[in-house]
């Protein structure tokens, strides 16, 4: 049975005026479908079958690791329009049915992956994508939606915060962090390469600081961290000063603005997806997760932290996107920053 929190999410989701009609009875294959956003979109689909009279979307899940997928989609077994493909993305992908809709969103996405795997990280932003692309060019599809990140954007200055799709800052390629933003960068650029060669309907969207139910609590990000300590009840440690300030966007928001632009977007664009009124400090983002629950006595401890093996913290200071060009498609984030961490931390309990 669902959690009544991520019911309501997907009832919200489906509740966007899109012409969800498109998806009736089209195939679509997702990779990385064992991921934190892709889940959540596999779910949108499979709820759109519940939520709909019209003809069953099929969903291909490309995955790594069966067992992960059968535990995260254990409720959704004798789904028949669900099916799985367990590959690795970087690896030829051979398929016999037709695919309708692709959606890459295989990627290492967590830092601590960047200084401990940084070859694993880029392949499958790089060769996955050359390999879906080439697959979307033999087996002609109407929607091809690269899920790209914020980190493209690199060390931007202050007079391009909040930043447009149009603004880019520094990114040092010499620098084994930069394995996840450069080769971001590069799948961006091979979709609008086979987009403008091969006439690939490609569509990029540019996360940003996405969180929210089935997020993984060890995935070494800040606000990961914090919620894992609000769960289970231990004051919440911070790793630095708590200057940095990040967006934060509700995963179901997120969720429907990913789907705004592969229903809606325009070919061989990229389009932010985050939330612009997010805005917090580190600091005070965990001060008002500790003030959500009061009952918990929790407090917010200060002190020097050793960063585990392989993650490399993030340079930049501060970062929020434009999402003009987004909100252009009729997209609008709806969930404040207290209402989003309070849903997601309910999630868990």
């Amino acid at each position: 049975m669902k959690h009544l929190i991520i019911q309501e999410d997907l009832e919200n989701i489906l509740a966007a005026n899109l012409p969800w009609n498109n998806l009736a009875g089209k195939t679509v294959l997702i990779s990385g479908a064992n991921g934190f956003l892709p889940a959540y979109i596999v779910e949108a689909l499979l709820f759109l079958n519940e939520y709909t009279s019209q003809e069953k979307t099929k969903i291909i899940a490309l995955v790594r690791n069966k067992k992960k997928f059968l535990n995260r989609f254990s409720m959704y077994q004798e789904r028949k329009e669900l099916n799985l493909i367990v590959q690795d993305v970087c690896s030829p992908i051979l398929i016999d049915n037709k695919v309708d809709y692709i959606i890459h969103a295989a990627s290492q996405a967590s830092p601590k992956y960047y200084g401990k795997d940084p070859v694993g990280t880029l392949s499958a932003n790089v060769i996955g994508t050359y390999n879906l692309l080439n697959l979307a060019k033999d087996n002609p599809v109407e929607n091809f939606l690269f899920f790209s990140s914020g980190e493209v954007y690199g060390e931007v200055q202050s007079s391009q915060i909040p930043t447009k799709e149009s603004d880019y800052g520094y990114v040092d390629p010499t620098k084994v962090r930069s394995c996840y933003a450069e080769s971001k960068r590069m799948g961006e650029t091979m979709c609008v390469s086979w987009c403008h060669q091969y006439g690939i309907p490609t569509k990029i969207v540019r996360p940003f600081h996405t969180y929210g139910p089935g997020m993984s609590l060890d995935d070494g990000r800040v606000y990961a961290d914090f919620i894992a300590n609000i769960v289970n009840n231990t004051d919440i440690v911070m790793k630095s000063d708590g200057s940095a300030i990040r967006a934060f966007c509700y995963l179901a928001d997120a969720i429907q603005g990913f789907l705004t632009v592969l229903l809606k977007g325009e070919d061989g664009q990229a389009y932010n997806v985050g939330n612009d009124r997010g805005e917090a400090s580190i600091l005070d983002l965990a001060n008002r997760l500790v003030s959500l629950f009061p009952e918990k006595r929790l407090k917010v401890v200060k002190q020097e932290v050793t960063q585990p093996p392989g993650y490399l913290r993030s340079n930049i200071l501060r970062n929020c996107p434009d999402i003009s060009k987004v909100r252009g498609l009729g997209w609008e984030p709806t969930t404040s920053v207290e209402e989003g961490f309070h849903r997601t931390i309910r999630s868990f309990l």
